[in-house]
């Protein structure tokens, strides 16, 4: 299958790879139909999804089965009147429908609104009405049903609710209805079959500084994760491949679906409501998942548990993305399981434009090399391109070629999209510096750079120093305003377990820094705290911090 969609598979060093490394673009494609149900018919019986839950359910999944399912979904969808191009919002958590349905979605050419199960009703009536959103498919939880129902007086787009495990009044029985829905679905044609430059998908970023932006992606966006899953993840045909995230994110797409099944590799799913380090790394050994992805806040916790207690003999490639890889947890990682943290980076506008790829030695702490077809650059204010070590915005030059995988702009907000893309240059709003043999270290997001005494301080690097003492298990690094110096640096920290906060143990992390980095960068105030604030995707609200204490 990979065959068919790049030019060459296999290379020998980073430079080839960049120099040879080409994805082919079929005419009209459709991942629904030129890849699951194409495999399908080849290899009817080839896993695809391996799932289960916290509380003892299981299921596997074929592409057979995928092909029949899906395709009962698309007649299902269609004879309720979703025709191509209506945007559907599926919250459906990590159940193995979201798969059934995304897929009837591609097949019918609708566009799929994905969305966490975190979301209240202001949250949906706001998506709602910026995407049109026509119909919403949803899990049987009565948080997010009450929610939805509260939203559809505000939302006069919507005018079906299908749920998932349960019947309810003014719902579709999703279960019901697709045990009387045809079991085949024909490809459409004319007017009503897809092109590559329709809409596939949209994101709501999760909004750290503001409202969500609707990212838009084309139909051939999930080619552009060949790159993110074959390359980057490492993922093996025939092997397991394990990507901790909700449905809800984009993270989903770049780990549980696009690339890992073109490159031959099943999807592995776990379902569950609260995060635990040992259930994780029991799922880890029982289904002998062989690589893995997660955020770093992940990689955190399983370092404090005993990992010498499991068997991931199975288990040969971990990556993490999603937010910067402190060097000490990388390292401790490295110790318990011999196994080397691969970084990479990317956004929801992107796949993987940056990462630490099979050819390339990793580095602790940094997010590797440009991936090919991606002109990464970093600028300074004024639009020059920064030399060695110097900080500034990476950004992405598509004057000369656009990255396959790439987002089409912000949906319905082309004043958005202008702020951030002109002249043939996407600018990320992220800050980092690249070093003499061309690895990207991240400094940290453009609106949270810290100016203080004339020293321009990223979080990351502060924080990075503060994870190296074993009282610290998150912490978040913040400006606050000084009469002397501008701005002074603040630490947010949640101790680790055994740890008290106290005024001894504040002067004890400062030293720490102060031995780790340089002296300017020591925060000077530290505050003890129970929990970070976050997005409901995880990432932490450093906004949210200085708005407190404003």
């Amino acid at each position: 299958m990979l065959e068919r969609f790049v030019s060459k598979v296999d290379f020998t060093s980073y430079e080839d790879f960049v120099e040879n490394f080409r994805i082919v673009v079929p005419e009209n494609f459709n991942f629904a139909y030129d890849v699951v149900d194409a495999l399908a018919l080849r290899h009817p019986g080839k896993v695809a999804l391996v799932w289960c839950d916290d509380k003892g359910g299981e299921a596997t999944f074929t592409f057979g089965q995928l092909k029949e399912y899906s395709d009962r979904a698309a007649n299902l969808f269609s004879s309720r009147g979703i025709r191509k191009g209506d945007p559907v919002m599926l919250i459906l958590k990590r159940r193995f429908e979201f798969w059934i349905c995304i897929l009837a979605l591609h097949k019918l050419g609708a566009i799929a609104v994905p969305a966490t199960h975190l979301l209240t009703a202001k949250d949906i009536v706001y998506r709602n009405n910026a995407a049109d959103i026509r119909m919403i498919v949803s899990v049987a939880d009565a948080d997010v049903i009450a929610h939805i129902e509260e939203s559809q007086a505000q939302s006069p787009s919507l005018f079906l609710k299908v749920l998932v495990g349960a019947s309810r009044d003014g719902w579709l029985d999703f279960n019901a209805e697709m045990e009387r829905a045809t079991p085949t679905f024909d490809r459409p044609r004319g007017n009503a079959a897809t092109s590559n430059s329709d809409i596939l998908l949209i994101y709501f970023t999760s909004g750290t500084t503001g409202m969500p932006k609707m990212v838009q992606h084309n139909f051939a966006y999930p080619l552009g994760h060949i790159l993110t899953a074959k390359y980057w993840q490492n993922v093996r045909e025939g092997g397991l491949h394990f990507t901790l995230a909700d449905t809800g994110w984009a993270k989903a797409a770049w780990g549980k679906i696009y690339g890992q099944w073109i490159a031959g590799c099943a999807v592995f799913v776990h379902d569950y409501d609260k995060f635990h380090p040992h259930r994780l790394l029991d799922v880890l050994v029982k289904y002998g998942i062989t690589s893995f992805c997660a955020p770093p806040t992940v990689y955190r916790f399983l370092i404090k548990e005993d990992l010498s207690r499991y068997n991931l003999d199975k288990l040969n490639y971990c990556t993490v993305a999603g937010e910067p890889l402190n060097p000490e947890v990388y390292s401790q990682f490295l110790k318990a399981t011999g196994i080397k943290l691969i970084e990479g980076y990317g956004q929801t506008e992107t796949t993987v434009s940056i990462g630490t790829f099979a050819w390339v030695e990793p580095r602790p702490g940094s997010m590797g090399k440009p991936s090919p077809w991606y002109d990464i650059d970093i600028l300074d204010d004024k639009g020059n391109s920064c030399g060695i070590g110097e900080a500034g915005q990476i950004v992405i030059r598509t004057g000369k070629r656009m990255p396959v995988g790439i987002f089409d702009g912000y949906y319905r907000e082309p004043d958005r999209t202008a702020s951030v893309w002109q002249n043939g240059i996407y600018c990320t709003g992220d800050m980092a510096w690249r070093d003499k043999d061309g690895y990207y270290w991240f400094v940290g997001r453009a609106d949270d750079l810290i100016k203080s005494s004339g020293y321009r301080i990223g979080p990351f690097e502060v924080e990075s120093a503060l994870m190296e003492h074993p009282a610290v298990l998150e912490c978040a690094i913040t400006a606050v305003p000084d009469a002397s110096r501008g701005h002074a640096v603040k630490a947010s920290v949640v101790l680790a377990k055994g740890y008290s906060a106290s005024r001894g143990l504040a002067r004890e992390l400062q030293e720490h820094v102060k031995k780790v980095t340089a002296s300017y960068k020591c925060p000077r105030i530290i505050e003890f705290v129970n929990e970070l604030p976050k997005t409901i995707s995880g990432k932490i609200r450093r906004v949210e911090i200085r708005e407190r204490q404003r």
